[in-house]
């Protein structure tokens, strides 16, 4: 089974103090690495106003996971959080690891380059 680059966003109640924060970006990161994420990466980006009120909050705390593992942990991930009090909202994306390919840098690229002009000889 191929790996995946995965992107989690979740959102979280802004009445939760530093430390509530701190514990449940613990916890998911806990759960992550049981289901056998790795290169797990983590950005709290800070208290910020929401676009439209989500179950009465206009404001909630972002923090963004990067990671890699088994699409597998995604379900437990997200039932985790759907079940949760803290995350008012979260949204998953995954790509596909790029393939380590190397372009070829013997062909020039003509597609950049002028025509020749054609010389005149009299």
């Amino acid at each position: 089974m191929k790996p995946f680059i995965y992107e989690t966003m979740y959102i979280l109640r802004p009445d939760l103090n530093e430390e509530q924060v701190e514990q449940t970006i613990a916890k998911y990161k806990d759960l992550l690495q049981e289901q056998g994420a790795y290169d797990l990466e983590i950005q709290h980006r800070g208290k910020r106003r929401l676009a439209y009120e989500i179950n009465d909050h206009r404001e909630g705390t972002y923090i963004q996971m990067n990671y890699q593992g088994p699409p597998t942990q995604i379900a437990v991930l997200e039932r985790a959080m759907r079940l949760s009090e803290e995350v008012i909202r979260y949204l998953t994306i995954k790509q596909e690891v790029p393939k380590n390919t190397t372009p070829d840098t013997t062909a020039p690229d003509t597609q950049d380059q002028p025509e020749p002009l054609a010389a005149v000889v009299e």
